[in-house]
């Protein structure tokens, strides 16, 4: 059996008794890659440190895609975020439609949306993107699903992929989240060969539960084979709790991603 594309996990989701850094290791021993959330819960001397290949952060603290005030606080803070990612030497930097509160709960949450709030998304994607350039990193958009983040504008993989392909700069690509995918939409192997031309990584968790591979409904091995046959080898996240023990999860997501 061979592994067929770059694996990582979420380190925030694992062993969660143990400090980040300790977890990073962990990871990296493991041949993993380490996806990381908000920078400045932690200690970046310490990240820095391990030496791991960190994969994915979220890309922003604040701001929104669809309003004038809103996207000049998302920009100033990609802007702060990718200094921070490039000292870790992040690949990838992640954006959702709006920020996130506690719990997920979208800050602010929309019920409905109006006319041209497409295409100030796009204008600041696009402004995003400039930046990116300048900077030399590449930022990801990730899709979320309605009943664990309502309200969050574009937060559809539909939605998601109809802004990055009107985009469709290097500089911006998809983090296509199955998991939220598998609650908001289902059909998930049809998502990812519409989604492949954009993808920048795949993230897994099971479906309910939010766990590893085999806990739930989600039939990952087919998956994974059908992303190989579509010619898909490159990252592959867990971003999924443990339900028991940390280590038995990521063997059950490196033997469903293993073929």
């Amino acid at each position: 059996m061979t592994e067929h594309f770059q694996l990582a996990a979420c380190a925030e989701m694992l062993w969660q008794d143990k400090p980040i850094e300790w977890r990073a290791a962990r990871l990296t021993e493991r041949g993993l890659g380490v996806g990381l959330w908000n920078w400045p819960a932690h200690d970046l001397d310490k990240l820095e440190k391990v030496g791991a290949n960190y994969t994915i952060m979220n890309g922003y603290l604040v701001g929104r895609l669809t309003d004038a005030e809103g996207a000049d606080m998302l920009l100033d803070s990609a802007r702060e975020t990718a200094q921070v990612g490039k000292r870790l030497g992040v690949d990838r930097l992640n954006l959702h439609g709006t920020g996130l509160g506690d719990g997920g709960i979208p800050i602010p949450q929309h019920g409905t949306f109006a006319p041209g709030m497409e295409l100030r998304a796009r204008d600041t994607l696009n402004r995003i993107c400039d930046m990116a350039e300048e900077e030399g990193v590449t930022f990801t958009l990730e899709n979320l699903n309605p009943l664990d983040h309502p309200g969050c504008p574009f937060g559809s993989t539909a939605d998601v992929l109809s802004l990055v392909s009107a985009v469709n700069r290097p500089q911006l690509r998809i983090n296509l989240d199955l998991y939220h995918t598998q609650i908001g939409e289902g059909d998930l192997i049809r998502w990812c060969e519409a989604c492949l031309p954009w993808i920048g990584e795949v993230q897994v968790a099971d479906n309910p539960g939010r766990c590893e591979p085999g806990t739930g409904e989600i039939n990952y091995a087919a998956v994974a084979k059908a992303l190989h046959a579509m010619g898909y080898s490159g990252p592959v996240a867990m971003e999924a709790f443990a339900e028991s023990d940390s280590d038995a999860a990521l063997d059950a997501f490196v033997a469903a991603f293993t073929l």
